[in-house]
């Protein structure tokens, strides 16, 4: 259901109707226990690597890191060193962090700004492009071909302001992965929206542990009871699943004129219809991209493995009519409410992990509530392949009749 002034009286129905259910709806399937080893099993987190980390559209960072021609940053978060730069016509591009003489980085910064590449190893030269142009002593080369020596590239590409990367080189469009979603984010005009602030929290728990915690509010009052347990009523979430893992959940507050008393005199997006302005929506980019969005500013969070056993969460916030010069003083309170709820998010984490690996530990029988986290799990396993995970660990495909097209 795309979320437009038409449809309001339809979500605050489906709101009414999750609060005042008796149980899940006759047409929602059993859903099979989710096999603790798909959280601990070397062989199938392999899998995971490298059929679908490996090929998924994950976000690599916002056009503000690379404000002007020349400037780039590199990100690592996909496990292979990539370059982001914005090329002397302003187009954004990526490429692996590769010479192509010896493998050397090109550059050895986070980011910066210049006009080309150079490799500090032999010299090898390149634009922003990504062609190669230069070569120290070309005379003791045979037959060298410049043409076929260009930078590897990575396909990139953009949702609004948020630059998106994937390694797969067939994968299809961005756009036409998101389906149904690209429609309803046009509200928040994320072309316009700044990034305002970002911050990295490791954690020792494989990514998807942390992961679920965002899919679901099951959790909220009992881990959230002095935050957002106070003002968000979790029985009356309900929730949209789209194809390719994609989906997005709405959780009403519990008084409809309730409004955060840290966003009041905020610069607003212009046109964000009422739902997502009055109540908390969540979206999830297939595999690990959660936005709450909101009409005063909307938090961006990355989950990445860094091992099987340890993970990274990025904090990201873009807004409208944020000047980095001279920021809204609220930001600083907004934040520090968000780095709290999160921390209350993070802090069982390494426990939960070392349950995991257990012989207690054998799965995780999920309820109506925590179908998106189902969701995940199915999709996952379409992108290995359901015949190349193994038994014991496959995830039963029962969703596809809850799965949304528009």
């Amino acid at each position: 259901m795309e979320l437009n002034q038409n449809n309001v009286a339809a979500a605050e129905a489906l709101m009414d109707y999750e609060r005042d259910r008796k149980g899940p709806p006759a047409d929602f399937p059993k859903l099979p226990d989710i096999p603790g080893g798909r959280y601990v099993n070397r062989d199938f987190l392999e899998l995971e690597r490298e059929r679908m980390w490996k090929r998924a559209w994950l976000y690599a960072g916002h056009v503000d890191q690379i404000p002007r021609p020349g400037s780039w940053f590199v990100t690592r978060n996909t496990g292979s060193p990539i370059i982001i730069a914005r090329d002397l016509k302003g187009e954004v591009r990526a490429y692996y962090n590769t010479c192509q003489h010896r493998g050397a980085p090109l550059v050895k910064e986070d980011a910066g700004e210049s006009r080309g590449f150079i490799c500090g190893y032999h010299g090898w030269s390149y634009t922003l492009e990504g062609k190669l142009t230069a070569v120290r002593d070309i005379r003791d080369f045979t037959d060298l071909d410049f043409a076929c020596r260009s930078l590897a590239s990575v396909r990139c590409e953009l949702l609004g302001g948020m630059i998106f990367i994937n390694e797969d080189p067939d994968a299809e469009p961005l756009v036409d992965h998101l389906g149904p979603m690209v429609k309803e984010l046009e509200q928040y005009k994320l072309e316009t929206l700044r990034l305002v602030d970002s911050r990295r929290y490791e954690v020792d728990c494989n990514v998807k542990v942390l992961l679920d915690a965002f899919l679901e509010v099951y959790h909220l009052k009992s881990i959230h009871q002095q935050t957002v347990d106070r003002f968000l009523d979790h029985r009356g979430m309900f929730i949209t699943l789209w194809p390719k893992g994609h989906s997005r959940m709405i959780t009403p507050n519990r008084r409809p004129d309730w409004r955060d008393p840290g966003t009041i005199g905020m610069p607003k997006i212009p046109g964000v219809t009422d739902i997502p302005a009055n109540n908390n929506v969540s979206y999830h980019l297939y595999p690990n991209f959660v936005m709450p969005a909101s009409d005063t500013g909307i938090p961006i969070l990355q989950f990445w493995p860094l091992g099987d056993k340890k993970c990274e969460v990025v904090s990201s916030w873009i807004a409208p009519d944020h000047d980095p010069e001279n920021p809204d003083p609220m930001w600083a309170t907004r934040i520090g409410n968000w780095e709290r709820i999160l921390y209350e998010d993070l802090q069982f984490a390494p426990q939960i992990q070392e349950s995991l690996e257990s012989k207690g530990f054998k799965g995780m029988p999920l309820n109506y509530q925590e179908r998106r986290i189902y969701h995940w799990h199915e999709e996952l396993d379409r992108r290995i392949g359901l015949n190349e995970v193994p038994p014991e660990l496959r995830v039963e495909q029962v969703l596809s009749d809850q799965i949304a097209t528009a």
